[in-house]
């Protein structure tokens, strides 16, 4: 099995992207975004962490956490949070049918993507990029033609804490300085 290297830094921030298996757009129903709170605040119960920002699409998501200064484990927490959401979510997401063998043989559920792609966050710039490039990114996909008006983001919390605009994002925003590639 191969062994994949992951930087990690105690109480550093890091932005992740979780994908679904098979990128089946089922993030945004109601069922799985209350499984996800439900993960995310059984999580917290033993593995603390702040969300600094959070966008959910259909067929994945992307987050910017901070980790407790004596603290760099953030695959627990996303491992708590996967599962959870696999425990509370209906049947009809979990697509027995299309799971193969070694998905099988590690019990994994049918609705998440096995790994995560996550990058740590180096300095303030970084994080600034990766902030609008998280809340650009509905915008990115065509779900929206303004970024407020995507439901699904912390970005409607970070403009009423007046760290964007309301209309930050709007059509004259320029989408190739937002292109990470996904």
């Amino acid at each position: 099995m191969p062994e994949y290297r992951r930087v990690k830094t105690k109480g550093g921030t890091y932005f992740f992207t979780v994908n679904t298996h098979l990128r089946r757009p089922i993030l945004t129903t109601e069922s799985i975004r209350q499984a996800l709170r439900d993960g995310i605040n059984r999580a917290r119960q033993t593995l603390p962490f702040k969300i600094e920002a959070w966008v959910l699409l259909p067929d994945h998501l992307h987050a910017i956490r901070t980790l407790p200064l004596n603290d760099h484990n953030y695959s627990s927490r996303w491992a708590i949070i996967k599962r959870q959401v696999s425990k509370n979510c209906p049947a009809q997401f979990d697509s027995s049918a299309q799971i193969s063998n070694s998905r099988l043989k590690r019990q994994e559920s049918g609705i998440w993507q096995r790994r995560f792609w996550e990058h740590q966050i180096r300095d303030d710039l970084d994080f600034e990029r990766h902030m609008d490039y998280l809340h650009w990114n509905p915008v990115k996909h065509g779900y929206v033609r303004k970024v407020i008006d995507w439901p699904f983001s912390s970005f409607h919390r970070l403009v009423a804490q007046g760290v964007y605009p309301p209309y930050w994002g709007g059509e004259e925003v320029d989408k190739d300085e937002y292109s990470f590639g996904e």
